[in-house]
């Protein structure tokens, strides 16, 4: 069974890098960091001519699909009847994309089916974590 989900989405970018309306992005998911979700954008997509990655709670992603969620870098939010809007805002500006809702949905189950959602912290290994802490501080 894999351990990793990567879905090619679609996104609309609304700021930022206005040369380039729509770009190819990339929704990832592992479930050795079961919490986590990232997306990736292509060099030609961002300001700094360079891939760009965002990690950010799957269940933010999730939240924001039926309300606005998250206050931080990262923030999600439904727009019309099959939109979502991702918010990345950074130091050097902040970029906002529309992503198809039904897309992201497809992204969840598959992660879903990976590791239940509420389910995250069973694959964690705690003990493995803890003796590395342990060991470092030696």
């Amino acid at each position: 069974m894999s351990t990793v989900i990567e879905q090619p989405v679609e996104a609309r970018l609304v700021a930022a890098a206005p040369r380039m309306p729509s770009i190819p992005a990339t929704l990832r998911y592992d479930r050795r960091d079961p919490f986590a979700v990232r997306m990736s954008f292509p060099a030609p997509a961002t300001l700094e001519g360079v891939d760009v990655c965002w990690t950010f709670a799957r269940e933010l992603l999730a939240a924001g699909l039926e309300d606005p969620a998250g206050q931080g870098d990262v923030r999600v939010r439904p727009y019309g009847y099959d939109r979502t809007v991702l918010e990345f805002h950074a130091p050097e500006g902040t970029a906002i994309v529309h992503v198809r809702s039904g897309e992201i949905r497809r992204f969840l189950k598959a992660a879903d089916e990976l590791v239940p959602a509420g389910l995250e912290h069973l694959q964690l290994d705690l003990d493995h974590g803890l003796a590395e802490l342990m060991r470092d501080a030696c």
